[in-house]
């Protein structure tokens, strides 16, 4: 466990005055494990994919519904982009400080330099709380899709939204 990761992302809700309930537990790197933790509210766990473009030029998390899968094609045209694919383990290092298994929306907190644009399915914004790690996979966040939106952007990273059917 990383508690120096997770300590800086409850210290910044908490100034930012977002209400969030953290559960800790084994550490998982999949959705499939997620699942068999029999978390309360397991529903609004989300998945979190790290893209980017062929040229690296552009890097995009997208976080989704844990059903839904993501056609990388699809997803170039909404994003008007390059040709897309997943990010490697030292990008998700370089860019927000993380580790397989950890990708949030709230690792946007080391991207100093704002470089990667969250991009949100819309359907998760109908969710009363969305479960996402808090920098590091052996605890899991839930707070309103508004709070989420409210921590990016104060920390100032491009946000989208789309529709991921």
């Amino acid at each position: 466990m990383n508690d120096s990761q997770q300590s800086k992302v409850y210290q910044t809700l908490t100034a930012m005055q977002i209400a969030y309930e953290a559960i800790e537990h084994p550490a998982v790197y999949t959705i499939e494990e997620m699942e068999q933790l029999n978390l309360p509210d397991a529903d609004a766990i989300v998945k979190n994919l790290f893209i980017r473009d062929d040229k690296k030029r552009h890097y995009y998390l997208v976080v989704l519904q844990k059903e839904k899968r993501v056609n990388l094609k699809e997803l170039r045209t909404k994003l008007a982009s390059r040709p897309l694919t997943f990010a490697s383990e030292t990008d998700l290092m370089d860019k927000l400080g993380l580790l397989k298994g950890a990708v949030t929306p709230l690792g946007i907190i080391n991207d100093s330099n704002h470089e990667v644009i969250i991009v949100l399915d819309k359907a998760i914004l109908a969710f009363d709380r969305v479960g996402i790690h808090p920098n590091d996979n052996t605890a899991t966040v839930l707070m309103a899709p508004s709070a989420l939106v409210k921590y990016i952007e104060a920390l100032g990273n491009p946000l989208s939204y789309i529709d991921i059917v």
